[in-house]
């Protein structure tokens, strides 16, 4: 029996362990992209106990949540699965506009059903924040659709703290998904506070910071993608962060496991955080990272990784 866990006071019952999507037809974020093989990656997750899958409209655009709901529709479980999906973006022309609009955001929703081939979304967010529509009003929307079942979870992303608060004036907004990961921890004074209080259960992106807690770079390594800009990869800075990763690579090698099972572990011991989502290329990447279920930290050891990150 897979592991189960509850989304924050949603009733969304989860693998701790999702999948995100955004190399599944991600054709605008990554280059390169073989939309076979990320099919095979998302049944692979399906056919290994995953049930969360982590998808948005920007993710191609569209094209992600097409293929993903290829899949799903494929593999007759849509009832066992739990759904995630974002928008604000809107396409004009050659420009995107972010838009949380109560209008735009119940077409967003329409467009999405269509494109993932269901008649409802589990989770559905406002994947970033526009400058002019008051939050409560965009959120207020979405208690609409899922008052009408369309949605069964709202969730917010990329917002700051105030405009959280203002997005939960009602009490509505049940996830927050943002940046968190061992070398940028800002979300556990900027965040935790409040969502731990309301029961918001925070979702963390980049949780691998984009490979590097993966265990997996050297020195030598340069990139030519999306990661080129992020400064944790580049200098000093990089190689720093490569020493900490080896010092996690011990906790790693005594309980003969990988640096990333050790890393994801580590965020399901903090209060927010009931699953996370990392990202996966191939079907194998899926597999491993299922891995980190039978990770078992001591306290001694959850301690000494914050130590290593303070």
């Amino acid at each position: 029996m897979t592991k189960q866990t509850r989304i924050g006071k949603t009733d969304l019952v989860v693998n701790p362990i999702g999948l995100g999507t955004n190399a599944v037809g991600g054709h605008n974020l990554y280059l390169n992209l073989n939309e076979e093989a990320g099919k095979d990656l998302v049944r692979a997750a399906i056919n290994h106990g995953v049930n969360f899958l982590d998808t948005a409209f920007i993710y191609g655009p569209g094209r992600s949540e097409e293929l993903v709901g290829e899949v799903v529709k494929e593999s007759g479980k849509r009832n066992e699965l739990i759904l995630a999906t974002k928008g604000a973006h809107k396409l004009v022309g050659n420009d995107v506009i972010i838009d949380n609009s109560p209008a735009f955001l119940k077409q967003a929703v329409e467009d999405s059903l269509k494109r993932l081939q269901t008649d409802y979304i589990d989770l559905f967010y406002i994947h970033f924040p526009d400058q002019d529509t008051p939050k409560d009003e965009a959120v207020g929307a979405l208690k609409q659709l899922k008052d009408e079942g369309k949605i069964r979870a709202i969730g917010v992303s990329n917002f700051t703290i105030e405009q959280l608060k203002e997005a939960n004036k009602d009490g509505y907004v049940d996830v927050l998904q943002g940046n968190y990961n061992l070398l940028q921890r800002e979300a556990e004074h900027d965040y935790f506070p409040y969502t731990n209080e309301h029961k918001i259960s925070f979702i963390p992106y980049f949780p691998l910071a984009a490979g590097l807690l993966a265990g997996k770079y050297n020195k030598d390594m340069t990139f030519n993608d999306l990661r080129k800009n992020m400064p944790h990869l580049q200098g000093d800075e990089f190689a720093k962060n490569l020493e900490k990763v080896e010092q996690i690579r011990k906790i790693a090698d005594a309980k003969n496991t990988e640096v990333a099972h050790v890393v994801l572990a580590w965020y399901l011991t903090r209060e927010s955080i009931d699953v996370v989502i990392p990202g996966a290329k191939r079907a194998d990447q899926v597999l491993d990272n299922l891995k980190t279920l039978d990770v078992q930290l001591t306290e001694a050891e959850v301690n000494e990784i914050d130590r290593i990150f303070k």
